[in-house]
């Protein structure tokens, strides 16, 4: 099979490839007593490698004794829990994301000159807990076009990896309701990387016979990628790893495009291209 297109931008984004290299630059350095609260990023073949490196992510840190240094996931981590562990007295090195730390920022601002925060995210994703965490008592996370009660000042903000789509379909329910707010700040806080990644994958689905989705089950950002694709009505599926790939889905196809999460290394999207390669 020959006849594959990747899509441009497919892997790890600039947040995401941070995070990754300052890892791995810390376990160089530590010999131990190195953990991730929460997996580093959203890819269990990354997160096993840094095991076998020493580095262990736990939910909690009364899960271990043996703490030195901690380091913060890509996603980020709630306000006050970073308070809590820099006062227990840990080495603390932040991989947060700079996009999320600007929306983090830009949610605490808000909040600080007076505005209701409103989150356009997934109230369940950890970087959504971390921001809201910034927001104030008042602010609400968003998840639809069902707009909920909201103050007469309000201030905008999303969470980096939400489509370009469902944004502006929240935003156009809340401008039709423009009578009710005195006034309303948007910030645009989506990362550039992920909103290109759907752009392309969204050009390559609507051209090949098959999509290859390749990421974390666990990863938000890659379910959007596959979902993207079965709307299309292409031929879908979302893999982690080469181990998945069954021989009988590629039956009858002429052209396949490939597209990976920002969370998924260059190494298992090259692992899998040159295994389909070989069918």
């Amino acid at each position: 099979m020959e006849n594959i297109v990747l899509v441009e931008g497919a892997g790890f984004c600039f947040g995401v490839k941070r995070a990754i290299e300052i890892a791995f630059d810390v376990a160089k350095k530590h010999k131990e007593g190195i953990f991730t609260l929460g997996p580093i990023i959203h890819n269990p073949q990354v997160v096993e490698k840094l095991k076998e490196l020493g580095v262990c992510p736990i939910e909690s840190v009364t899960e271990e004794k043996n703490i030195k240094t901690l380091i913060i996931r890509a996603h980020g981590i709630p306000k006050d829990k970073l308070e809590e562990l820099k006062k227990k007295g840990y080495e603390i090195i932040d991989a947060t994301c700079p996009f999320v730390k600007k929306a983090q920022s830009l949610a605490e601002k808000l909040c600080l000159e007076g505005y209701q925060v409103v989150i356009i995210g997934d109230s369940e994703h950890p970087e959504v807990k971390g921001i809201f965490s910034y927001a104030g008592e008042k602010a609400v996370v968003v998840t639809s076009d069902k707009i909920p009660n909201l103050n007469k000042k309000i201030g905008i903000i999303q969470q980096t990896t939400q489509p370009l789509s469902k944004v502006k379909e929240i935003l156009n329910g809340i401008i039709n309701s423009l009578n009710e707010f005195e006034e309303i700040r948007i910030f645009n806080t989506l990362c550039n990387f992920t909103a290109k990644r759907l752009e392309s994958t969204e050009k390559v689905a609507r051209n090949v016979d098959l999509m290859i989705v390749i990421g974390g089950k666990n990863s938000a950002n890659t379910t959007q990628l596959a979902n993207l694709c079965k709307k299309i009505g292409v031929k879908t599926y979302h893999i982690e790893d080469v181990k998945e790939i069954d021989k009988s889905w590629f039956k009858d196809v002429k052209k396949i495009g490939i597209t990976a999460g920002a969370s998924t290394p260059q190494w298992i999207i090259d692992e899998i291209i040159d295994k389909i390669k070989c069918l």
